[in-house]
């Protein structure tokens, strides 16, 4: 038996005392080996419970079974799962008596890739698993859930139709040189050919809104010392993260928080306050805080009274008046916030939830999630172009080749082995 078709298991719920256990199973014997610890199949697809044993007929739990055949399982094998008591002990005796009735346990992604290989979902599908799996935020989750739908692979599935259907047309061109075919044709298929390239340039100029909904974004709060940075972020993460003292120069490294904004994970940076030091610990603390800011989504920049007049240099950026109680007129540009008022920084909150839905792009629907992603179509839109330029068929087919590969390994459709282990790797045991 290979190692495809070898049964695997694992529990789908945590381990530990739970009140209930399940542990799923695939592969070419699923069958019998259900059939060896229930004593006998239950219906399709129906919950049944059964009194489990093992190999010494010693009763091992009761248990909710639900015997799920192939190939309409998740994994287009025979499937099962077993919803046990959470016991340590209950777990433990069932999977001694699964192995040794011939199944192993499974890798981190196997269910997953097994899935992938017998063509009940593509690699996008499996990668969207994986990210449903790992969702923190509400903006996560719906991008996962987008993604799983399918209408990802759809739009790369269509694309690679159209380049197959255009390379047939060059290929018939090459093979059948005396059929004088006008150049008309020629000249439709390079244009159809050009058409689809700019459909890859524009998928591409999406200013990473998928890859940031899905990976979070990060917020840097700057301004000089004392400005009330660290007062401005316990307040927006709810909670004591960093230091608040009157002394300038208190946070000296670059202080990090996660919180939800409106659905996006976001991190939020505090950094050491701006300004020139003989001290090497706050200058090294400065240094890290604007190299900190320079790579992130967006900068908070705070401002203590008196506040400065805005100019456009500072465009794009958030501007919080801090200490806004004083009295102090608050310039127009910036926002007012109290952070020790309660409630004193719901408009702040508001504007830096627009400003995560417009950079994550949470009211559109981004579809490129990942790097792997990215590249293959930069790849083959890339072909694409100099396919066009080509003015031999022979060589304008191999680039719309390579094009048309580059487009099979997003959804799985070229068989990659290094992809795939890359993609299936990252899933939890179980999935």
């Amino acid at each position: 038996m290979s190692d495809l078709q070898q049964v695997i298991y694992a529990p789908a719920t945590g381990v530990g005392r739970y009140a209930i256990t399940i542990i799923r199973a695939t592969g070419e014997t699923a069958c019998d080996i259900l059939k060896h610890i229930c004593r006998n199949v239950p219906e399709a697809r129906r919950a049944s419970l059964r009194t489990l044993r093992d190999g010494d007929d010693t009763v091992l739990d009761q248990a909710v079974v639900l015997w799920l055949p192939g190939p309409t399982s998740f994994t287009g094998e025979d499937s099962f799962e077993l919803h046990l008591h959470g016991g340590l002990a209950v777990l433990a005796g069932v999977t001694r008596a699964l192995a040794a009735l011939g199944a192993r346990p499974a890798e981190p992604g196997e269910f997953s890739r097994r899935a992938f290989l017998n063509g009940r979902i593509d690699l996008l599908e499996a990668e969207a698993v994986a990210d449903l799996i790992a969702a923190e935020t509400q903006g996560q989750r719906d991008l996962a859930l987008r993604q799983l739908s399918g209408a990802l692979g759809d739009v790369y599935r269509g694309w690679s139709a159209q380049l197959t259907r255009l390379l047939a047309q060059q290929e018939a061109m090459i093979d059948f040189p005396d059929e004088d075919i006008p150049a008309t044709v020629e000249h439709a298929l390079v244009a159809e050919m050009a058409n689809l390239q700019v459909l890859l340039a524009r998928h591409l100029e999406d200013d990473s809104r998928g890859e940031r909904l899905r990976n979070g974004l990060i917020f840097a709060i700057t301004g000089p010392p004392n400005a009330g940075k660290s007062t401005l972020m316990n307040a927006l993460c709810q909670r004591d993260v960093a230091i608040v003292s009157a002394l300038p120069g208190t946070t000296r490294d670059v202080i990090e928080a996660r919180v939800d904004l409106g659905g996006i994970h976001v991190t939020l940076l505090d950094t050491a306050g701006l300004r020139e030091t003989i001290d090497p610990l706050e200058a090294e603390g400065v240094r890290r805080g604007v190299e900190r800011a320079q790579a992130a989504d967006l900068i908070i920049h705070a401002h203590a009274p008196p506040y400065p007049r805005l100019g456009l240099t500072e465009v794009g950026a958030v501007h919080v008046a801090t200490k806004a109680d004083l009295g102090v007129e608050v310039p127009s540009g910036m926002v007012g916030a109290q952070a020790l008022i309660a409630g004193g920084v719901d408009t702040l909150l508001a504007a830096l939830r627009d400003k995560a839905t417009a950079l994550a792009g949470l009211r559109e629907a981004p579809v490129l999630t990942r790097a792997r992603h990215r590249e293959a179509v930069v790849e083959a839109a890339r072909h694409l172009a100099v396919a066009c330029s080509k003015e031999e068929a022979e060589l304008r087919g191999e680039e719309m080749r390579l094009a048309l590969r580059a487009l099979g390994r997003i959804t799985g459709a070229v068989g990659v082995e290094e992809v795939l282990d890359s993609v299936f790797g990252q899933f939890c045991i179980g999935k």
